[in-house]
């Protein structure tokens, strides 16, 4: 068991910050990540869509032989928890509350700005939990959390458009809300948002910290490994494979720039349906 990797999945990219958090932290873990590139974004879906879809992202990380399944999508994160953990009897690890409480842990003044999906923020779902993260803390202690759906975000970043000045023009028009509410913390409530996080610092000014939850994703991972010896102790062997449901030419190119080095496997899959693992094409 301790050998067997660790799965991550999200709708797109944007979980690849994630794999990289790990993976620099869990040094001798093998990892397997999967992209669902074809339908991205999450985001913009309904419930039930989602939870099918995390259901099936589940579904081929479990089939491939993983000993624990991070979402690395806070959409599903907060859409899809309870559902996962009635299908699957596998430990899960979701982004969601590891950045909000990193978030409560950070914060000076109370006041908090969260920018997400439109699903992740009309679930309610990081108010609730950085609510309850600064309650643990300090039952006493007043707290204000301000949220914002910046949907373009996230094709920007799957189109590459991290650093364009059509990225500067969209974080303008989003954040402007959240920099007049004088938020002294951001979370980057997708998983997609660290990838711009150099054009949404710029925006927010000097004064904000961002949360970027996939560091506080990866040391959650390791204590969770750790309480359940599952911890891999071998670096000898230790490899990343990664899958993708559609564009892995594409996907290719961009994890390369993001991860800072060669992809060893990937492949383009099919997740959907009775087929769920009918391999496409082999890169």
């Amino acid at each position: 068991m301790n050998s067997l990797p660790i799965g991550i999945f999200d709708s797109g990219i944007g979980g690849l910050t994630v794999l990289r958090a790990i993976r620099d932290r869990l040094k001798s873990e093998n990892l397997l990540y999967l992209g669902d590139t074809a339908r991205v974004p999450y985001g913009t879906k309904s419930r039930t869509t989602i939870e099918r879809y995390a259901v099936e992202d589940a579904a081929f990380l479990v089939e491939k032989g993983v000993k624990l399944i991070v979402v690395a999508c806070n959409t599903a994160s907060a859409m899809a928890r309870e559902r996962l953990r009635e299908e699957f009897d596998i430990p899960f690890l979701t982004v969601l509350g590891p950045g909000a409480r990193a978030a409560a842990r950070q914060t000076l003044t109370g006041r908090i700005g969260v920018i997400a999906t439109e699903a992740t923020i009309g679930s309610g779902a990081y108010e609730r939990a950085i609510r309850e993260a600064v309650r643990n803390e300090d039952e006493t202690r007043a707290i204000e959390v301000f949220s914002k759906a910046c949907p373009l975000f996230v094709p920007l970043v799957e189109e590459g458009e991290t650093d364009s000045d059509i990225a500067k023009q969209v974080a303008v028009k989003y954040l402007a809300e959240l920099r007049d509410r004088k938020i002294d913390t951001l979370v980057l409530g997708c998983t997609h948002y660290p990838l711009l996080k150099g054009v949404i610092a710029e925006t927010m000014g000097n004064g904000v910290t961002l949360i970027d939850s996939a560091d506080a994703v990866a040391e959650e991972a390791r204590i969770l490994l750790a309480r359940l010896d599952l911890l891999n102790d071998d670096i000898t062997s230790n490899y990343s494979r990664f899958y993708v449901t559609d564009a892995a030419g594409r996907f290719h190119r961009i994890a390369e720039r993001i991860l800072g080095a060669p992809l060893d496997h990937l492949e383009a899959v099919e997740i959907w349906g009775h087929d769920r693992l009918n391999t496409t094409a082999t890169n």
